[in-house]
């Protein structure tokens, strides 16, 4: 079988959400399915991540990163070379089809964000969500999406039916491991002066609650102590954020990943991730990974993730954040075994099989 990828996401030392998702599904899948054919259709020029013997790079133009360039790209160009390389089945983690090909496509819909938050979109890209995200549902042969919650929210939204969608949840980098007491003391003394933090991994988007999260922080502090907040992630979303008078203690170091970033998040007190909208959330299960306790939302598909493991509160009330971070001082060792119990239960390599089971049924 020739199987056609949507590789638009795998930029080498760009990877965010969905580019991490290709990464770590994709590199497993070529591995199962060698006796298919994969074509890696990306959008620029990059070193490519994911390598194999049987995957073609294919580079087609034009970069689609505007809503107009979307549409040509997926509905012009790639049914193109659909035809030139004889594509099967077409493949795309961030759920964008063409609707000019009748080959058999799966999308991965991660989350419905922008149909109940759409002031967190610019207006371009928000309306062109709007209206083709329910085309992409209904041209999808099969529907991947990463938790309960999602797949409860694309058949309502979009009409769909339950026996199209199928979960799929993410696993987590083997690279986060719990770290020795001793290992963290000496990496916070090297890295943090021996000042004890709490840590966000992720974007800076509106919809991560950022704001909310630094003034809890900010009152914890004054409360409780004298601790840093460390912030790692891309901050092409900072402009949507008024962070003045919150910024105090607060270290952003950008980009991280890899040992760099799950030694960072092993030797924190605490990972607080509060976001009020998420497919997955990813970063829960890390911290989980991690051995450090985690402070997240009762919303949405973070409680599928956390199980019983995570310490819950309401994102729309910074008392109860400030509560979170109290909690996850005084409950270390406890969060701790109950966090790698629940991570157990995810892995990438879980995830790659029922993909592949999805391809071949």
């Amino acid at each position: 079988m020739n199987i056609g990828i949507n590789a638009r996401h795998l930029i080498e030392g760009k990877l965010e959400g969905i580019g991490w998702y290709s990464y770590e599904i994709l590199r497993r899948l070529v591995k199962m399915r060698s006796s298919d054919q994969f074509y890696f259709f990306y959008d620029r020029n990059t070193a490519p991540l994911v390598k194999g013997d049987n995957i073609s790079n294919v580079i087609v133009k034009p970069q689609s990163r505007h809503p107009l360039l979307f549409k040509i790209w997926f509905d012009y160009s790639l049914p193109r070379l659909f035809n030139k390389y004889s594509i099967d089945l077409f493949f795309s983690p961030d759920g964008f089809l063409s609707l000019k090909s009748d080959v058999d496509q799966i999308a991965v819909i991660h989350d419905l964000n922008f149909e109940h938050y759409p002031e967190d979109l610019p207006k371009k890209a928000l309306k062109y969500y709007k209206q083709y995200m329910p085309l992409f549902a209904r041209k999808a042969n099969k529907i991947i999406t990463v938790s309960r919650f999602s797949k409860k929210d694309i058949c309502k939204q979009y009409n769909v039916s339950e026996e199209k969608v199928h979960v799929i949840h993410n696993g987590g980098n083997d690279s986060f491991k719990p770290l020795s007491k001793r290992k963290r003391i000496e990496f916070v003394e090297s890295n943090n002066n021996s000042r004890s933090y709490f840590i966000y991994v992720g974007s800076l988007h509106k919809r991560k609650n950022i704001e909310r999260m630094l003034r809890a922080f900010k009152a914890f502090n004054q409360l409780e102590s004298s601790m840093d907040f460390i912030i790692i992630g891309e901050q092409m979303w900072h402009k949507q954020l008024d962070l003045e008078g919150l910024l105090e203690n607060v270290k952003f170091l950008g980009r991280k990943s890899g040992e760099e970033l799950a030694s960072w998040v092993a030797s924190s007190s605490g990972l607080v991730y509060v976001s009020y909208f998420e497919g997955f959330g990813l970063p829960v299960l890390e911290g989980m990974m991690a051995g450090v306790p985690v402070v997240t939302s009762n919303v949405t598909s973070m409680p599928e993730v956390g199980g019983d493991a995570v310490i819950y509160v309401d994102p729309f009330n910074e008392d109860s954040i400030i509560n979170g971070m109290k909690l996850a001082l005084s409950q270390f060792d406890k969060c701790k075994k109950n966090g790698l119990n629940q991570a157990g239960c995810f892995s990438w390599d879980k995830s790659a099989h029922k993909l592949n089971n999805l391809f071949t049924n």
